[in-house]
């Protein structure tokens, strides 16, 4: 087949015949290797042979080392190994040419002859191409040549072409498998990934013990080379350029001086934590200093210590941290000493200088504005141009100060530090991914709309089980730009199918989006048996519902998926569901049986056993982690605890919650309890009434019948009214029965009524009453009020009006649907008019007089320079509500937003008749992310519940 001239039209039919889309994107770019040879193609891997690798001996040694990673790639694939050549004269028909402009004379040579275009290269940050030469040299009749502006954009080169022919970044730390593949092409054209829109982006290995440090310890005998050889490679794969080592009790410089050696050759630039100054591990004063870590005491050993410490780095590429915080990651001091801190970078500065021999503007610096370190910066403590500020998230994943939108650029720009991992208050949380793309996505993006754009580095515990996350972060790093509210998704899919070979990617990509969204409603850690309601809005059970479905799914997809992709999807996928399923159920059945022993329940003493059962489940999934999976590999890796938790800190081994067995009495004793109280009923005096049915929900309510003895009784349901309707109407009892009863609205009174039934059980008669609202919908408009509120999920409104910024819905973020936000977020607060942008929501009530107007929101933080966040609300035509979104904010708030996964706002309003309104919100400062609002109408009608009431029926 004849091609076409035009280049771009070749590539285009090409892909089309190759069955690639130009607008399907790879997690790291565009496709370009396929299976199909093509006259314009350059054959990587072809009838058995693959082609040979040149590369020049001067190149940089990471080069060298990475080159011979690449060789390992195509070996893995093909089952071939690639020759590699370190000169023209040894060269074959097809080779792959890699090196460094400036380093490698072969690349070099290239560019002195026009064959490659050194101006896409000179003077440009990581950046590499990668493209088909014919004839570059004698003897050779093409060539795939990888050329990169420094070291780290030549491995970035060759790291993507294995991406390409199908070397996940996962290989070795989740045991993705390689697919076996003989054919392997290379489209022609400039295939490059351009420069990092972040300068630096990189990982904080930290909190590692039990987990990382015992595996780390089991595999290599610590934290030495072997073990940072696969870090590094792994952050690099990534597009990562950065690392903070761990440190808990670890020196990463003096357990093995390889490992700072190994990391120059890598490129990987090295950093270390917000409170260890001048690369000195923190470990490294207690085994190494002297005297008190007091610099207005002990500024003369401090000195000494830090010398040596900038001695040590030598060349080698560093981000130095300066500042100080106190021993052991506390508070230097009570209160804000700015002119002692101000001393200690100006004395840093002073040791930096004099030991580089170098202007000080050379060496990068990094001033981190963690935790009570953001109290002198707020108090007017300034560092000079040239030093980066590090500003941080809460540790909970909220970015608590950013740049003001008019502040000057400065020289050494802003970074950000976050986290997917913590050890700290209101609770730890290490133990399982409990982290929302969406979140990190939001919250990164308003920081990169705000100039925050030197360092990104994400602090990822024990790098396992934060695979997923880990990536989409430096991925999002490298290009902030190509990810959005509209393509997050895509995401999901991308990482599926990239690392489980296509097999079931859209039940994968769906599985991990609601796994993550599901634990990001309360850690883990924080969860215990009155987390979820057991008794209102059937919420309890269906949390366990969500899970069950998805385990369902999970094992599902387990059964069906390639036997050589079981390890990597038990570590990806199942074992983070069967896992967190199992906790969650674990607290709902501490939750039962402790309410069911107050009620005398006899079911109470299954659910003690049934927690004892699920508790000893989760010790064997973690067994089965530690010593079956990839054949014990990953021993150690999920030895976090992370039940029992009473205070912040983690209890030493998991705990069973406590549990109440009851003595039973030998006879039959009825009960009876309902939906939406956690009373219960032997008295056959007492009234029992059921929420209110409303026609318009058409919703179903539970009526519980048990037993308080052991011996087994019948029961019988009775009414007059031939449109209540039941589930079951008799039956017998042994433990318990849960009786549903709905309504039959086209038999059912018109507007309000009350009736009634008769529980007969074991001699005993209970009367349940049950009012309902029969309601003509013809002129109702929007969300309809029942039981004292009307629930909306945000993105569910009537009318969204834009102005320069637009709502912009980010799905799946939050507890329950979706988040809608304003974008850009890079704009200044608005003031509210008739030209803001607004949200309206068409709602109907049957209640008049004061209602409350519940707004739940991301826990986002004020990081503006003014006095809190704002939103405007009001319902109908009244003049708008503003209110200030942190005004209330204190320790205690904090504690309890970050803790919820959610901050609710109050606001008052007055209905003066019933029927159809409209509740409109006022955007007036970006970054706020609306999740869900609820209208109180009846005070004290809306149960408890975590998640909030479920949303109501609209019209």
């Amino acid at each position: 087949m004849r091609l076409l001239k035009s280049p771009l039209l070749s590539i285009i039919l090409l892909l089309f015949l190759f069955g690639i889309s130009t607008k399907l994107y790879a997690i790291n770019g565009e496709k370009y290797v396929v299976n199909k040879v093509s006259p314009e193609t350059f054959p990587l891997a072809s009838k058995g042979k693959v082609a040979s690798i040149l590369i020049s001996n001067n190149d940089f040694p990471g080069v060298l080392r990475v080159a011979g990673h690449l060789e390992n790639d195509l070996f893995k694939v093909t089952n071939v190994h690639p020759k590699q050549i370190n000169s023209i004269s040894e060269t074959k028909d097809f080779v792959v040419i890699i090196g460094t402009i400036g380093k490698s004379e072969i690349i070099d040579q290239l560019v002195r002859e026009g064959k490659i275009d050194a101006s896409q290269l000179k003077g440009k940050w990581e950046k590499f191409t990668t493209q088909i030469v014919d004839n570059p040299s004698v003897g050779i009749k093409k060539a795939l040549v990888i050329a990169g502006s420094d070291k780290r954009g030549t491995i970035y080169g060759m790291y993507d072409l294995s991406n390409q022919i199908g070397i996940s970044p996962w290989y070795f730390w989740a045991d993705v498998p390689v697919k076996k593949q003989s054919e392997l092409h290379v489209l022609s054209g400039i295939h490059s990934n351009g420069e990092p829109k972040v300068k630096y982006r990189g990982i904080f290995i930290n909190d590692e013990a039990p987990a990382l440090s015992g595996w780390a310890f089991d595999t290599y005998g610590g934290f030495n080379a072997k073990f940072y050889d696969k870090v590094f490679e792994l952050i690099l794969r990534m597009k990562g350029n950065y690392l903070w080592p761990s440190m808990w009790g670890r020196m990463f410089y003096v357990d093995d001086p390889q490992n700072a050696v190994l990391a120059d050759e890598y490129g990987i630039v090295m950093g270390t934590s917000h409170h260890e100054p001048l690369t000195r591990a923190h470990a490294e004063w207690a085994k190494l200093g002297k005297g008190k870590w007091d610099f207005s005491t002990n500024s003369e050993n401090l000195i000494s210590f830090w010398k040596e410490g900038m001695k040590r780095m030598g060349n080698t590429e560093t981000i130095v941290t300066v500042g100080m915080r106190g021993d052991g990651d506390e508070p230097m001091t009570q209160g804000t000493a700015i002119d002692l801190l101000e001393n200690i970078v100006k004395t840093q500065r002073e040791i930096i200088k004099e030991t580089t021999k170098k202007p000080i503007e050379e060496t990068p610096q990094m001033w981190a504005l963690y935790k009570e370190v953001q109290d002198y910066y707020d108090k007017g403590m300034r560092v000079p141009d040239d030093i980066t500020l590090l500003l941080c998230d809460d540790n909970w994943g909220n970015i608590r100060k950013l740049p003001q939108l008019s502040a000057k650029p400065r020289k050494g720009g802003y970074g950000i530090y976050y986290h997917f991992d913590y050890v700290g208050g209101p609770r730890n949380y290490k133990w399982i991914n409990t982290n929302q793309i969406e979140r990190t996505w939001e919250q990164m993006d308003l920081a990169y709309q705000y100039g925050v754009d030197k360092i990104w580095i994400v602090n990822v515990g024990d790098i396992k089980p934060m695979e997923f996350p880990t990536e989409f972060f430096l991925d999002m790093a490298w290009n902030p730009e190509k990810w959005n509210a509209g393509n997050l998704e895509q995401y999901y899919v991308q990482w599926a199918k990239e690392n489980f070979d296509d097999q079931n990617t859209e039940e994968i990509a769906e599985i991990i989006k609601l796994y993550t969204k599901y634990n990001s409603r309360r850690k883990p850690e924080l969860l215990n048996e009155k987390t979820y309601s057991i008794t209102n809005y059937n919420e309890a059970e269906t949390v366990l519902a969500d899970y069950k479905k998805l385990v369902e799914k999970a094992n599902a997809v387990n059964e069906k998926i390639k036997p050589e992709y079981k390890d990597a999807f038990y570590q990806l996928v199942l074992f983070p569901v069967l896992a967190s399923a199992n906790l969650n159920e674990l607290y709902v059945a501490t939750a039962k049986n402790k309410l069911y022993a107050s009620q005398g329940r006899a079911s109470a003493n299954a659910y003690a056993k049934q927690v004892k059962e699920l508790f000893q489940k989760d010790s064997l999934l973690t067994n089965y982690y530690h010593t079956k999976l990839a054949n014990g590999k990953w021993n150690h890796m999920m030895a976090q605890t992370h039940i029992g938790y009473t205070s912040w800190q983690e209890p030493k081994n998991n705990v069973i919650p406590e549990t109440k067995i009851i003595e039973l009495s030998n006879k039959a004793e009825a009960g009876i309890a309902i939906e939406g109280s956690a009373n219960w009923w032997t008295n056959t005096a007492t009234e029992i009434v059921l929420p209110t049915f409303n026609s318009a929900e058409n919703k179903a309510y539970f009526v519980d019948i048990f037993n308080r003895g052991t011996i087994p009784f019948d029961f019988k349901i009775t009414s007059k009214e031939n449109w209540i309707k039941f589930s079951k109407s008799k039956g017998k009892i042994n433990l318990e029965e849960r009786i549903l009863i709905s309504i039959d609205w086209k038999k059912a009174p018109k507007n309000d009524a009350k009736s009634q039934f008769t529980i007969s059980a074991n001699n005993q008669n209970f009367t349940v009453i049950v009012n309902t609202k029969n309601i003509d919908l013809s002129e109702v408009k929007g969300f309809v009020e029942s039981n004292g509120f009307v629930s909306i999920e945000a993105q569910h409104y009537s009318r969204a009006i834009n102005s320069e910024v637009k709502w912009t819905t980010i799905s799946n973020i939050g507890k329950t649907e979706s988040g809608v936000t304003l974008k850009p977020s890079n704009v200044a607060s608005s003031i509210v008019s008739d030209k803001s942008p607004i949200l309206e929501y068409d709602v109907h009530l049957f209640s008049t007089g004061e209602v409350k107007v519940h707004a739940y929101f991301s826990p986002t933080i004020n990081f503006s320079v003014h006095d809190g966040l704002k939103y405007g609300i009001a319902i109908d035509n009244e003049k708008p509500r503003i209110i200030n979104f942190n005004e209330k904010d204190s320790d205690k708030t904090w504690n309890k937003a970050v803790a919820d996964n959610i901050k609710i706002i109050t606001s008052s309003h007055t209905i003066e008749k019933t029927g159809n309104h409209t509740l409109k919100f006022y955007g007036i400062d970006p970054a706020l992310v609306l999740q869900k609002i609820v209208i109180e109408t009846d005070s004290g009608k809306i149960l408890e519940s975590y998640l909030g009431p479920p949303e109501s029926f609209q019209k």
